[in-house]
């Protein structure tokens, strides 16, 4: 076999290894691992909307208890989504995803045998810990394995796995629900994160740009990029170069804010919160609000579950539009989300007419959130990557908090009012998405989106070695 691979010199480029391999095998591998702790992360994100008409009646607790219910595992990710992308950042993106699934999946499968929405609310916040520090390392991953052209399409495809999760609940308590109770969302919610977390161990290679900066684990290294470039005859003693990053304690906050970053970063933060604020109100409460208004609970389900459905259709408009057309995409979904969540309360409250409703609804709210997740992941270089991602997620939380627990005061609303007011963060975040097109237009020099290029900080400011380029400079 060895002579039908060419030889190759051997000081290498580390991001020129990974922007030019051909989207194969390990890639594949990467995608379908990634998307299945995406997908049990979307379960347990969308279990306790579920089982919260269940638990109303065997509790006998009002809807308003559990605004800080829905509510406690997203304040969870606002403190999980820094704390383990700085993990990601120190130890590594696979030992980050790892810990998140163990933690969020404990705590989900002890919600089994609580006895009062006290219990519930303190486990759901540890569960939010473990959820936040997931999702930004799986985007920094996936950004550091996936080559350039295909980059946005691979984030986006990972991330359908969480629309799909979150409709898995609906299921669960329509086929399963009437014969077992409500524990069994849990059940499923706590055992099948832990599974994957135990394939993840075996499966899921590390950041061959993390451990190329690191340089502690060159056989991993190694190791890895032979997986990743098969057609390569890479020589033991292969050294591979990578941007070198600022020092740890001055790649801080104001990173995030230097040069064409100051007014990307807070632009990003508030399509992430508007987006984050309208899709939890919808997640956590479409079931009982469906419920309330008369249809037979199995149809209620359904019908919220349609809502998740069209945000796996959303995720995929995404991750073919994404890459070609940038933030044009995002902005465009927004403003279809806005008429969309309107519409769900001036029709008839039956399946008939919510259920496309919901799913249109879905592929807009939710696919727009695709879009700033790919996005994030993009804009940021590789040193400051995971801080990016993960304080865009943690700021957004702000609005997925403020979701659920503005949401529950107005449950007792004519329909009407209640969705108009579903819509409006999405009007605020239409207005966001579109100052960002023009901004990534200028910024970029196209639609395409990628990491902003370093000769807009000032130099002061650059990673030693960067001239010029995103996190594919060369060390100098």
């Amino acid at each position: 076999m060895a002579h039908n691979r060419r030889i190759v010199t051997q000081v290498l480029q580390i991001d020129s290894l990974v922007d030019e391999q051909q989207l194969g095998r390990f890639n594949l591998n990467l995608l379908i691992w990634s998307f299945l702790a995406m997908f049990a992360d979307g379960y347990d994100i969308g279990a306790l909307s579920f089982a919260q008409p269940e638990l109303q009646t065997l509790w006998h607790v009002p809807k308003a208890a559990f605004g800080p219910a829905s509510s406690a595992s997203l304040f969870g990710i606002l403190f999980g989504a820094p704390l383990l992308g700085y993990v990601g950042d120190r130890f590594g993106r696979k030992s980050a995803i790892i810990l998140g699934s163990v933690i969020y999946g404990l705590s989900s499968l002890a919600i089994v045998w609580t006895h009062n929405l006290e219990q519930v609310i303190a486990l759901r916040f540890i569960t939010g810990l473990g959820l936040g520090g997931l999702m930004p390392n799986t985007i920094s991953l996936t950004s550091e394995l996936s080559p350039k052209r295909w980059r946005a399409t691979l984030i986006v495809l990972m991330f359908a796995g969480i629309t799909l999760g979150s409709s898995a609940p609906g299921f669960i308590a329509y086929w399963l629900m009437p014969h077992y109770g409500w524990t069994v969302l849990f059940m499923v919610g706590g055992l099948v994160p832990l599974a994957v977390a135990a394939c993840l161990l075996a499966a899921l290679p590390e950041s061959v740009k993390y451990l190329a900066l690191r340089g502690d684990r060159p056989r991993e290294l190694l190791a890895t990029v032979r997986r990743m470039r098969p057609e390569l005859a890479l020589a033991d003693d292969v050294q591979f170069l990578a941007t070198r990053p600022a020092a740890a304690s001055s790649v801080a906050l104001a990173e995030l804010f230097a040069g064409s970053l100051s007014r990307i970063t807070p632009l990003l933060w508030i399509c992430f919160a508007t987006a984050l604020m309208s899709n939890y109100f919808l997640n956590s409460f479409l079931p009982l609000i469906f419920r309330d208004s008369g249809m037979p609970a199995g149809q209620a389900a359904l019908a919220a579950t349609m809502y998740h459905v069209g945000g796996t259709v959303g995720g995929l408009l995404m991750s073919v539009l994404l890459d070609r057309f940038g933030f044009v995409v995002i902005a465009g979904l927004f403003a279809v989300a806005v008429p969309a969540i309107a519409a769900l309360g001036m029709v008839q409250m039956s399946f008939g007419t919510l259920a496309p409703l919901a799913t249109l609804a879905g592929l807009a709210v939710l696919g727009a959130q695709f879009g700033n997740n790919a996005s994030a992941g993009l804009l940021y270089a590789t040193p400051v990557r995971s801080k990016g991602v993960g304080l865009a997620l943690g700021v957004g939380r702000f609005g997925a908090i403020l979701g659920p627990l503005l949401g529950v005061r107005l449950l007792g609303m004519p329909s009407r009012p209640l969705f108009l007011a579903a819509a409006a963060p999405m009007l605020v975040g239409t207005i966001a998405a579109l100052l960002l097109v023009r901004l990534c237009y200028v910024r970029l020099g196209g639609l395409r989106l990628g990491d902003v290029p370093m000769s807009s900080l000032p130099a002061e400011r650059r990673p030693p070695g960067a001239v010029g380029a995103g996190d594919g400079a060369p060390v100098r």
